[in-house]
């Protein structure tokens, strides 16, 4: 057996284990789906799942689904610096500020919170992409915002810190609630109505409404399970 090849069987368990680790850490009652591909992704009762392991640096990632509305992720990426994934649920608006009936989602989450590096969060975005509106819920470990801070806001039905900067050529506004909650209503037409109230962008066609978890670092291999999940879109 020549060096190289012994290195590419070694590489090829290695691989494997990581896989069945993933999967081995998806609770048995997930009949449903789940995946531990890079970009695995599931289409069901109007909402898409992606696991969306991004950012370079990562480690193995897998998440399942009870149902599309039910469902979580386990992660053990390293405790370096840079987002490494945002496993997600994402459902299409595809309304101008101005004629949303309601946009407004509801969460109830149970994550880990020592030992990480993360944040719950809404990532938002206009049709076109070229803006985005990041509601952080909670966060724990060396996380920080696109962007400098601009004010304090009560509005969506809770207080947040709020952001404001650029990342490329996308606008990027950060609500960062004021004190960590693991389960809430979040009227986001409210939020996009006050950012339009102050000019930072215009009627603009809302696109895609996500919800996850950007994380940083979970060594070791940590849970992060979405108890219930409703995004409304009208």
């Amino acid at each position: 057996m020549n060096r190289t090849f012994r290195w590419r069987l070694a590489a090829l368990a290695s691989a494997l284990a990581l896989v069945i680790s993933g999967f081995a850490a998806a609770p048995a009652q997930a009949a449903i789906w789940s995946t531990c591909d890079q970009w695995g992704n599931w289409t069901s009762g109007g909402y898409t799942l992606y696991n969306n392991i991004w950012g370079s640096g990562r480690g193995p990632q897998c998440t399942w689904a009870n149902s599309p509305t039910n469902w979580g992720v386990w992660a053990n990426h390293p405790n370096t610096g840079g987002v490494k994934s945002y496993p997600n649920s994402t459902k299409w608006s595809g309304k101008r500020v101005s004629a949303l009936g309601t946009l407004s989602s509801s969460f109830n989450v149970s994550v880990p919170t020592s030992g990480v590096a993360f944040t719950s969060t809404y990532d938002v975005w206009s049709s076109d992409n070229r803006y985005e509106i990041m509601l952080w819920v909670n966060k724990y470990g060396a996380v920080g915002p696109i962007g400098s801070f601009q004010t304090t806001a009560t509005v969506g039905g809770h207080s947040w810190n709020v952001y404001r900067g650029t990342n490329g050529s996308i606008n990027v506004f950060s609500f960062l609630r004021t004190s960590n909650t693991s389960a809430g209503t979040v009227d986001i037409k409210a939020i996009c109505n006050w950012i339009r109230g102050r000019g930072w962008f215009g009627d603009v066609t809302m696109g895609n409404v996500q919800f996850g978890y950007e994380i940083t670092s979970s060594n070791g291999g940590k849970d992060f399970v979405t108890n219930n999940l409703t995004i409304t879109a009208t």
